[in-house]
């Protein structure tokens, strides 16, 4: 493996450059692939389900500990009420979210039931892998031998 900031040959992946330092990433590796739409909803439906709890526990506690009382400032009144906007806000969202799960998951049914039982390409050969770099291992050293152009 060369380092694509100096040249230097003979680089190992995983690992820091031996002549300039900068770090070599294997990249035979897998990189982790995108997430998917059902793992959006899932974390939509976890982040709602913590608005809501935090949202309405803090109107609770404003207009308990501080609202009805003779010289309640106005904006006491109006955090709570954007508190509980917020939790209803996200009460919809997470009904939305859960819908929309539910929605994937009878799409993922159908899909198992009309996927014909045989694959339609043979499993994948990865013995014969061309290696990342081209001109890793082609390259010649042409230091010792000159020619003459023609």
């Amino acid at each position: 493996m060369f380092c694509p900031k100096c040249g230097k040959s003979d680089q190992l992946p995983e690992a820091y450059c031996r002549g300039c330092g900068t770090f070599l990433p294997d990249l035979t590796k897998p990189v982790k692939g995108p997430i998917t739409p059902q793992e959006h909803v899932t974390a939509n439906i976890v982040l709602s389900s913590m608005s809501i709890v935090a949202g309405i526990t803090m109107a609770i506690l404003l207009w308990s500990m501080l609202g009805f009382r003779e010289n309640t400032h106005p904006l006491i009144y109006v955090a709570a009420g954007l508190f509980m906007a917020n939790g209803i806000w996200h009460i919809q969202t997470l009904w939305r979210s859960i819908l929309l799960r539910k929605h994937f998951k009878e799409q993922t049914r159908a899909r198992e039931l009309s996927a014909p039982t045989q694959p339609e390409l043979a499993p994948a050969n990865f013995e014969n892998v061309v290696p990342i770099s081209v001109v890793e291992r082609t390259t010649r050293d042409l230091t010792g031998s000159k020619r003459r152009s023609s």
